[in-house]
């Protein structure tokens, strides 16, 4: 399954529609150990994107990736505009002058998105953070590639890799961020940023196994 610019724009694209469509979920999610602002953040910062995509259509995957790292530093607040624009920028990296990946080259670059963004907040799996559903959708797309299982179904199993590690945030207690300060009471509720990661990959599997 050969993954073109054009399958790349159509996932950027499904995950802008995720996030706009639960906003206010996400927003529910933050209200309760966070500043309440995540869904808000999130959905602005997808809608710059997608401004942004067409004076990027005709460019290379990676040039692609790394407008939207830079347009999501540059409008979504608080952690999460770093954090999200260090992955795109990462995966940019990975992919700079590439027209076409192949499903492992897509995991290469996923990996090092990750790698960035964890040295970035400093964040490990355990401290209820997007962290918590990045890695083991990673782990999920890697194993799945290493043992020849069909394009669609690796991709079906990372997204549940990324929703099961998204509900084991809920019983976490936070470690990072401003649900941090919340101690023993940020237990019992699921982190925003693990789902906005699990919408990410669910995005992408919509967009990449029509």
């Amino acid at each position: 399954m050969p993954i073109s610019r054009d399958d790349v724009i159509a996932w950027l694209s499904a995950y802008s529609r995720l996030l706009a469509d639960n906003r206010e979920y996400l927003t529910q999610l933050d209200s309760s150990i966070g500043d309440a602002d995540h869904g808000v953040n999130m959905d602005r910062g997808f809608k710059a994107v997608l401004g942004k995509l067409p004076t990027v259509a005709d460019k290379d995957i990676g040039t692609i990736l790394k407008s939207v790292g830079m347009t999501l530093v540059q409008t979504v607040g608080g952690a999460s505009g770093p954090l999200y624009g260090t992955f795109f920028l990462q995966a940019g990296a990975a992919t700079a002058n590439k027209m076409e990946l192949s499903l492992a080259d897509w995991s290469v670059a996923v990996e090092g998105a990750i790698n960035g963004l964890m040295a970035r907040g400093k964040a490990n799996v355990g401290d209820k953070t997007m962290v918590d559903a990045l890695v083991p959708a990673l782990h999920a797309l890697k194993q799945a590639i290493a043992d020849g299982i069909d394009d669609h179904e690796a991709l079906r199993q990372s997204v549940a890799a990324a929703e099961q590690g998204m509900k084991n945030t809920i019983p976490l207690v936070a470690k990072k961020g401003r649900a941090s300060y919340l101690a023993e009471r940020s237990a019992g509720h699921q982190d925003p940023g693990a789902t906005s990661s699990y919408l990410m990959f669910k995005a992408m599997m919509d967009a990449w196994t029509k």
